[in-house]
């Protein structure tokens, strides 16, 4: 019996969802991965903090706000030609899709958007799917990233409209829903998801999960991250989300929104071989790879390509969608490393 797409889900559908036994949750899951995917496909993806820190935004998980006092240096826009040899890089390891990230509140129409197109184009012509997150984007703006050659847009909904207040002031939920929707119309894919363990409820999880899920159109991929917590910023205390969660919120994500990607973000670095390769049963199938998302650490591509070994998997082909070969991991140079 084949699986119908769905997006009328209601809360309490979901809950229950994501309250069964989990070995149950992770087999439902698993069954429905392997009617819409390749199990043993992920998508690899390299990201890349293009302008750096000093954000006037006040995300409480966020070590680039510029009022709060962190590590994180701030770093002016990077040039197009550091940024294409990055995206280079990325796609010889084996990402094919490259997605860059700037600290802005809102895109501005000025030189620096200018630029950012500049490096959707370049990136684009290198032959990886591009994707930006800068932030808050009008109509106009999507549709220039579009003709650009941008192919995926991040812009995380973070957590439940109810909890989210509580992570962020300095904008709407509806100002989140709103970006989202100009992406949609620009015709660019849809990149959305949040984050957990950041004090919020079960049930704030579940709401987050059913925005998602009954948009009109599911997002193309769902992040699911685990809040890594960073000194100086006012979640810096928060206990680390069990692994169980993480796997309960993939899981669901799967069921619920099926022909989504699905993938395990950040809070990788801090999970097992075991972990991960349990994320991959219930329903993941795109990771991040390389040594940093943005500001915070991220597994070695080393590391990465030895799970892949291990559990069997192969980095999926980019513009999948539009068919291409698989690439084969022998393609991919390896380079010794030592423990």
């Amino acid at each position: 019996m084949a699986t119908a797409i769905r997006n009328n889900w209601t809360r309490a559908e979901i809950e229950e969802i994501y309250n069964l036994p989990v070995l149950e949750l992770v087999y439902k899951a698993a069954t429905v991965h392997r009617e819409f995917h390749d199990a043993r496909e992920v998508q690899v993806c390299t990201l890349l903090s293009v302008k750096t820190g000093g954000c006037p935004e006040d995300c409480s998980y966020c070590p680039q706000a510029a009022r709060y006092h962190t590590d994180v240096k701030v770093q002016k826009l990077m040039e197009v030609d550091e940024v294409l040899t990055a995206a280079q890089e990325a796609c010889d390891n084996g990402s094919t899709r490259f997605c860059m990230g700037a600290a802005w509140r809102e895109v501005r129409d000025n030189k620096d958007f200018d630029k950012v197109l500049d490096m959707v184009k370049g990136v684009n012509a290198l032959g990886l799917e591009v994707c930006c997150t800068l932030g808050m984007l009008t109509d106009d703006q999507a549709k220039k990233l579009k003709d650009a050659g941008l192919y995926a847009y991040n812009h995380n909904l973070d957590t439940s409209e109810e909890h989210y207040n509580e992570i962020i002031t300095t904008r709407t939920y509806d100002d989140r829903l709103d970006t989202l929707n100009s992406v949609r119309e620009a015709g660019v894919s849809v990149c959305s998801g949040g984050i957990i363990g950041m004090g919020e409820s079960h049930g704030d999880r579940v709401g987050m999960l059913h925005t998602l899920s009954t948009m009109k159109e599911h997002p193309e991929s769902v992040p699911v991250n685990a809040l890594v917590p960073v000194e100086g910023t006012p979640l810096e205390d928060q206990p680390k989300v069990p692994i169980w969660d993480m796997i309960r919120m993939i899981a669901t994500a799967r069921i619920i929104m099926p022909k989504a990607m699905v993938r395990l973000s950040a809070g990788r670095v801090r999970m097992t071989q075991e972990d991960q390769a349990f994320c991959f049963m219930a329903g993941a199938n795109s990771i991040f790879a390389g040594d940093k998302l943005l500001t915070t650490p991220n597994p070695e591509v080393n590391e990465d390509k030895e799970l892949f070994h291990l559990l069997g998997l192969k980095p999926r082909a980019s513009f999948k969608d539009k068919t291409q070969p698989a690439i084969k991991f022998e393609q991919i140079p390896q380079h010794s490393h030592h423990h």
